[in-house]
């Protein structure tokens, strides 16, 4: 069973461009979606028929859109972005899940695995952990709500849609979180440069939380206390570690080796 996302909206709005992540939401996400703003050889049916299935599941799904003023996009996304003709807006809250109603949908007899985001400032960062968690299996991203990046454009576009198809669920404080994990039946591990475990030993032979911290000052003290396990990532003597989206994909990489069902 699938957690349901959030509908309500609130929380603003966010922009999110290109074709990919557009065909990404309406398929996953429909209702996230506010408005789109499409480029003429896009929005116009007599431009061809290239575009079809994208008009046909907007018409579909009844979501607003319209045809993109030439050269106001990069006013809405940025200068440097390659949008592709494609701009849509979302309601960020429609993409979250409560960790009360994720935590019902999750079957801890399986042996699943969750990644935990502890302040993770880089937006880039966070896509690409929510792509490598929906890539390697794990069952869900879950995002503080404070000292956190959230969910914006770039992190939709970093996980490459991803945001769309795995379950990101909002929580609270994080050591809480961590504490009522432990008592479902989760094991802990806390991603960490000098973790006294290494990542290619570790069994995970229990339902597993990952967590990833800060890019520049790695787990809070409490968050590290709570661990029950610090993972370290065995690399050459020439490097001194690894940024945080890459240090959590090889290890998601790592527990999926082990549940080759996951995936």
């Amino acid at each position: 069973m699938q957690p349901k996302r959030r509908n309500k909206q609130a929380g603003g709005k966010v922009y999110v461009y290109g074709k990919h992540a557009l065909m990404e939401a309406i398929r996953n996400a429909p209702r996230s979606i506010r408005k789109v703003f499409l480029a003429s050889h896009i929005h116009l049916p007599a431009m061809g028929e290239d575009n079809a299935e994208l008009r046909t599941l907007l018409e579909k799904f009844d979501i607003p859109s319209t045809q993109l003023t030439l050269g106001k996009g990069k006013e809405l996304v940025g200068r440097d972005t390659a949008h592709q003709g494609v701009i849509f807006t979302i309601n960020p809250s429609a993409l979250l899940v409560s960790f009360e109603d994720f935590m019902a949908s999750l079957d801890v007899r399986k042996n699943p695995a969750i990644a935990i985001l502890g302040e993770v400032q880089d937006p880039h960062n966070v896509g690409a952990i929510i792509r490598s968690a929906a890539a390697f299996g794990l069952s869900g991203v879950l995002i503080p709500e404070h000292n956190q990046a959230p969910v914006t454009g770039a992190v939709v576009k970093s996980s490459a849609g991803m945001a769309f198809r795995i379950p990101i669920v909002t929580i609270g404080n994080v050591n809480n979180t961590l504490k009522v994990l432990k008592g479902k039946g989760f094991w802990i591990y806390g991603l960490a440069m000098n973790g006294s475990v290494s990542v290619n030993t570790e069994a995970f032979n229990a339902p597993s939380a990952f967590v990833v911290g800060n890019e520049g000052t790695g787990l809070r003290e409490k968050t590290l206390a709570t661990c029950d396990v610090t993972l370290s990532i065995p690399i050459h003597a020439r490097a001194e570690s690894l940024n945080a989206a890459t240090a959590a994909a090889v290890v998601f990489y790592e527990w999926s080796r082990k549940h080759p069902e996951a995936v």
